[in-house]
């Protein structure tokens, strides 16, 4: 199953409630997580999603990059996007610790 196939099976709301229906799996995210994830599930790069989250949140001096970096580890982290899921090249980190609600806006916890 690809990386985008699994983020298609994902049911998500507007509130921010995500339900994986092959695991049976929860998890909350806020709208910046929410973008991300349907910017994944259309297949944009790196690049392109940083680009919707500029125009989206209007947000130009902040560290986007890095912030969608880490978030798509998070994704990989919680079994959503597979371990070898990178974008533009980048390797995901092995030993990747859970974003923080406060970090950036990004935030998902499994329930």
């Amino acid at each position: 199953m690809s990386a985008v196939s699994r983020l298609q099976d994902l049911a998500l709301s507007e509130s921010g409630f995500v339900f994986d229906p092959s695991s049976g799996a929860t998890y909350t995210a806020n709208r910046t997580g929410l973008l991300i994830i349907y910017a994944l599930r259309e297949g944009l790069s790196r690049s392109a999603v940083v680009a919707r989250l500029r125009q989206n949140f209007r947000c130009p001096g902040a560290d986007l990059e890095s912030d969608v970096g880490e978030f798509s580890r998070l994704l990989v982290q919680q079994g959503l996007l597979p371990p070898e899921f990178s974008l533009d090249g980048e390797a995901p980190a092995q030993t990747a610790q859970v974003a923080q609600t406060g970090q950036a806006g990004v935030a998902a916890e499994r329930t």
